[in-house]
């Protein structure tokens, strides 16, 4: 082959490797991967192993990525012991017990900048994570590294972390949700500029392409948070921190109370003494038809049968009750009739004195909605339902043990 021969047979194969590498408009191709979908499929819309689509419409391959997700989805399914460790960890950050302090705003600025470790070491404890070579973590084989924000999409990624994968960990008491999900860290994902530690955030891009692991889940809820600020300052201004306790079980009703809200409205170590009975909260409200549902499986079943919210481990729900009897005649006339033919579904499920009731399933006469008459319970041999504002008041009934 002569030389002119030879340099045209080079231009070809140059150019037949330009077309074949070529992408197509829209379409975005990974090693590996064939230039074109085969006819009759469809593009995939998830990465393997992970059920959420990625973000912003683009396809990356990361089987690292993917084998990490499936690693902590198959250490924590339901995502329930990520939360309880995120929930500890502001807890502990808070540390209502000794300060009163219950808001991520309460806090000073380092401490709000030492979050992001007592989550990471929360996390790695619940889910028993090795430690990484040069990161946090060593999942699946991966070095990964945590970052916790209190803001969504607040996360700062430092220079150390460039190219590796993220564990980003979100959690809000004000939003009552938290939220966690995985990305690598790679120049596309990032802005341009950085802090004057050289950490650099999300992009519009990068906040897209996270890959979410568990997406404004439930954190378990602050009810000091959820109160008007005009009822927690009453509870914070009575002196003794039984007065507090009490306070806090009166005007927080039909709401679940963990044990730190009440350690931190007591800010005393035997903070649990000032809920039981013996002189506690129980006790002292008694008097007043208000009764506190802990999370015995008997107290769980009791909230449950009257439409309360059920209290979780270490948690508590108070409400007021009434005598169903009473109630029915105080409202007297049709009303009366009507709540009785679905009461009895309500009071047919009573285990006899001290036993909780089924929930009623039968509507009123009238055929609508479950009314409060309709659930109640079996208690010192009398039927109680949730008391309304106008209902009278009456001591309340003692809950089985």
């Amino acid at each position: 082959m002569n030389p002119d021969e030879a340099g045209r047979a080079a231009a070809g194969r140059r150019e037949v490797r330009l077309v074949d590498t070529e992408p197509l408009p829209g379409q975005l191709l990974l090693p590996g991967m064939p230039s074109e979908p085969a006819a009759g499929t469809a593009e995939p819309d998830t990465l393997p192993g992970l059920e959420l689509p990625v973000g912003g419409g683009q396809q990356t391959a990361d089987d690292e990525l993917a084998a990490v997700a499936a690693e902590l989805r198959g250490l924590d399914r339901d995502g329930s012991r990520m939360a309880a460790a995120i929930r500890g960890a502001l807890d502990m950050l808070l540390d209502g017990q000794h300060t009163g302090r219950y808001r991520w705003e309460q806090l000073h600025k380092t401490e709000k900048t030492h979050a992001g470790t007592l989550v990471e070491i929360a996390l790695a404890r619940v889910l028993r994570l090795a430690d990484g070579t040069t990161l946090d973590y060593t999942i699946a084989g991966a070095d990964v590294d945590c970052k916790f924000s209190h803001r969504l999409g607040g996360w700062m990624i430092p220079p150390e972390a460039d190219g590796k994968l993220l564990l980003l960990v979100q959690a809000s008491d004000e939003d009552g949700s938290w939220s966690a999900g995985l990305i690598r860290a790679i120049e596309e994902n990032l802005s341009p500029a950085g802090n004057r530690d050289h950490k650099r955030a999300l992009n519009e891009r990068g906040r897209t392409a996270v890959h979410w692991l568990h997406r404004r889940a439930p954190l378990q809820e602050n009810a000091l948070i959820r109160l008007p600020e005009r009822e927690v300052a009453a509870i914070f201004a009575l002196s003794s921190g039984q007065q507090r306790v009490s306070e806090l079980f009166r005007r927080a009703q039909r709401m679940r109370v963990s044990r730190t809200v009440v350690a931190t409205v007591a800010m005393q170590d035997d903070y649990m003494k000032r809920v039981r009975d013996g002189g506690g909260a129980r006790d002292q409200l008694s008097g007043e038809g208000i009764v506190i549902f802990g999370d015995y499986a008997g107290d769980q079943l009791l909230a449950a049968a009257l439409g309360l919210v059920r209290p979780g481990p270490g948690e508590f729900v108070s409400a007021r009750l009434a005598r169903r009897a009473r109630v029915l005649a105080r409202v007297g006339g049709g009303t009366a009739e009507a709540a009785g033919a679905g009461g009895a579904a309500g009071a047919g499920g009573a285990a006899g004195a001290g036993g909780a009731a089924g929930a009623g399933g039968a509507a009123g006469a009238g055929g609508g909605e479950v009314s409060r008459y309709d659930r109640c319970v079996r208690l010192d041999g009398a039927d109680w339902v949730l008391a309304g504002p106008a209902d009278p008041f009456e001591a309340a009934p003692n809950l089985p043990r």
